[in-house]
């Protein structure tokens, strides 16, 4: 089903195809509203900070859509005015064609991925092999096959001190697949909104908008979740506890039991994203919500940040309530979950981990430490976990210095790009998939441009 969205402020309607890149989606939904003649010549389209929390994505995914839509010749614009649709019928710029696949830069400080060099290539080809020899090649029962479901149930309980058991475990497809199928299921229950941590991620925001569920954002502070905040009429609420995207924060004891009690009083349900929950490095991780409520709280999880995306599984410790509803839809692959679950239970993944923590851990000790050597007087915020730091500093204005450091080669993301409100800048940089020698280098670039573009205090220098 496409994903519709109407602008208030411009009554254009929009068909956003559901598969795909949302940019990509976003700017051929443009072009055909151009092309039909919905967006006249001359008309103005909204600023990304608009038009963004109207979709529920981020302001990126908005300004690559402008860009290619730009650079395709359908609209013009520059810096301190309105983009504007130049196209008109009878003067086709150019012939429609597939965009082009945006080209990596040089250093990638964007969040999203972990270190794909350190993939274990050979020990997951052998459980595949196992897999398709051995598994049933038919299709994968409802809920994900019983061998995974209870393997997942035990390392849950295990590490992350869950309330689980097999049939408690559904297999998806990620934490956005996950979601979607919760998310579908509050609304087949009457519900109409979720609570979303604002600043969060709009992956997930787009996830609960596709299921028939309004997001509500929620500020996020040095706690977490404001939860005194949680909208009257709402009886659901998504967030990340254990390390909050893109803030860093987790979510304080306090509020921790103050949310267990709402969804109690309201009879609600908690979606936990156990987003980064294995890489915390001053400490052990603390343990998922679920574990005090596992019949309010559904806890999910996937092996895309631990692995790899290309791994394609995912998880859902579901309430009884809900189990239904989430088991309906087809999970992954059948050899997929065999490879996994004897992936899982051979110990290779805790090993895996254990590694990577090692390996992320020293990587964001240097970038720390570059930062500080290129930007003194920067600071970063999160706790010592996950695959990304916040940096700020005053006067940082940090949409001209991630255009400017993109410009020259260095993929940074910034809070604003996860927000649905104003509030304090901030550069996201990830460092799981930048190789460590590339880091200094990376720092020192975004270091220059930062002192061309980003409003860096007179006087203050690199060392």
């Amino acid at each position: 089903m496409p994903d519709s969205r109407t602008d208030s402020a411009w009554e254009t309607l929009l068909e956003l195809p559901a598969p795909g890149p949302r940019h990509v989606a976003l700017a051929t939904a443009l072009r055909a509203a151009i092309r039909s003649g919905r967006l006249a010549t001359g008309a103005a389209l909204p600023p990304s900070r608009v038009l963004a929390p109207v979709l529920g994505c981020s302001r990126w995914v908005v300004t690559q859509a402008y860009a290619q839509l730009a650079t395709e010749g359908y609209v013009t614009g520059r810096t301190g005015s309105a983009t504007r649709v130049r196209w008109s019928a009878g003067v086709d710029p150019s012939p429609p064609v597939a965009p082009a696949p945006a080209s990596r830069p040089r250093f990638d400080l964007a969040p999203g991925l972990p270190d794909l060099r350190a993939f274990p290539r050979r020990q997951w080809a052998d459980a595949l092999a196992r897999a398709a020899a051995d598994a049933d090649l038919g299709y994968p029962p409802p809920g994900g096959l019983p061998g995974l479901r209870a393997v997942l149930a035990d390392y849950l309980v295990r590490s992350r001190g869950a309330v689980a058991s097999a049939s408690s475990v559904v297999i998806c497809g990620g934490i956005r697949d996950a979601v979607g199928r919760l998310g579908r299921g509050l609304a087949a229950g009457g519900h109409r909104e979720i609570a979303v941590e604002d600043p969060g991620w709009g992956a997930l925001r787009s996830a609960v908008s596709a299921a028939g569920l309004r997001p509500r954002p929620v500020p996020v502070d040095a706690e977490g979740l404001r939860v005194a905040e949680l909208p009257s009429r709402v009886r659901a609420v998504l967030l990340s506890p254990a390390h909050q995207f893109p803030t860093g924060v987790v979510l304080s004891p306090a509020r921790r039991a103050a949310l267990i009690d709402w969804a109690r009083d309201v009879d609600g349900l908690i979606i936990e994203d156990e987003y980064d929950s294995e890489f915390r490095y001053d400490r052990k991780p603390v343990g998922c919500l679920q574990g005090l409520d596992p019949e309010r709280v559904a806890l999910t999880g996937s092996a895309h940040k631990t692995l790899a995306p290309a791994v394609g599984v995912g998880w859902a410790v579901v309430p009884l309530a809900w189990r239904t509803a989430v088991a309906a839809d087809p999970g992954p692959s059948v050899i997929d979950q065999a490879a996994f679950a004897s992936f899982v239970a051979a110990g290779r993944y805790d090993r895996h981990l254990h590694r990577t923590r090692q390996r992320y851990r020293a990587r964001r000790d240097r970038l720390i430490a570059e930062l500080a050597r290129h930007l003194p007087g920067a600071t970063t915020q999160g706790i010592s976990a996950g695959l990304h730091v916040v940096c700020s500093w005053p006067g940082l204005d940090e949409t001209a210095v991630a255009a400017a450091a993109r410009d020259a080669g260095v993929g940074v993301m910034t809070l604003a790009d996860y927000r649905t409100a104003p509030g304090p800048p901030g550069l996201v940089l990830g460092y799981g998939n930048i190789g460590d020698a590339a880091i200094p280098r990376a720092v020192a670039v975004l270091a220059s441009v930062s002192r061309l573009a980003g409003g860096w205090e007179a006087g203050v220098s690199s060392a």
